[in-house]
């Protein structure tokens, strides 16, 4: 479950993708198994993945407990390949953020 909370110093790693028509589910697959590899990584907390309704990008939310631990499940993503992978599916935007203000009802 995402943790959304200012302050705190978790790390999120927000990547969207912009996808061809008709390759949103091929990609998210390819999300859903590098998380699924990432989850067992020292420091990492959720993923979530998110399609566009008109199919052209696909968001991945990805949080480390902080910023070392979000490199560390990057190398080892990049390193099982993961990351080679998804560029065949679409072109990525990715970024690292943390929360610094939120609002709830």
């Amino acid at each position: 479950m995402p943790y959304i909370r200012a302050n705190t110093g978790i790390v999120t790693q927000i990547n969207v993708f912009t996808v061809p028509q008709g390759g949103q589910s091929a990609l998210i697959e390819t999300l859903r198994e590098a998380a699924e590899f990432a989850s067992s990584t020292p420091g990492w907390l959720s993923a979530s993945l998110h399609k566009s309704l008109d199919g052209a990008r696909v968001v991945n939310y990805a949080q480390s407990e902080n910023r070392e631990s979000a490199r560390r499940v990057i190398d080892r993503l990049r390193e099982a390949g993961f990351l080679d992978r998804n560029k065949a599916f679409g072109e990525a935007h990715p970024g690292l953020y943390e929360v610094i203000f939120t609002l709830e009802r």
